[in-house]
């Protein structure tokens, strides 16, 4: 039996050579549900040292609760079972408001993009006599005055 420490445990139920995971001790994927943060970002930390953790034969890691949350601290409860669909810091009542406003602000765009229509026709409009200017053939000037 290979013992990594803390990390197994043996069973007595079951002999000399069984051993069962530890169910205090968080996983790559728990710890990072646990604290908010990505498994890299738990990888990262372990492997720059800031949080202890072992490894086991299968590759994965095996993190103590407390030296995980030394680090990154625990989500509240409140986060982890609130429907993120609802959102109540938004009073209800201001919808219509929103709908003049956003009326508003679609008409103003409107506007907006026939202003810049019509700044770019002019702006072709301009091009077109430059570029015919330029390629007309210069008039020829007298060198005598009369």
């Amino acid at each position: 039996m290979i013992f990594i420490s803390g990390s197994l445990k043996r069973d007595p139920r079951n002999g000399p050579n069984e051993t069962m995971r530890d169910p205090m001790r968080y996983t790559l994927g728990t710890a990072a549900k646990a604290t908010g943060k990505s498994k890299t970002t738990i990888q990262r930390a372990i492997a720059k040292g800031l949080i202890s953790a072992e490894k086991g034969r299968d590759g994965g890691y095996s993190i103590d609760p407390s030296e995980l949350h030394r680090v990154f601290p625990p989500l509240p409860l409140d986060t982890v079972s609130r429907d993120p669909k609802v959102d109540d810091t938004r009073p209800h009542d201001t919808a219509p408001e929103l709908r003049v406003r956003i009326e508003a602000l679609e008409t103003m765009l409107t506007r907006e993009r026939e202003a810049l229509d019509e700044v770019r026709a002019d702006r072709d409009a301009w091009k077109q006599q430059a570029t015919a200017l330029l390629a007309a053939p210069p008039k020829r000037r007298r060198w005598w005055l009369w």
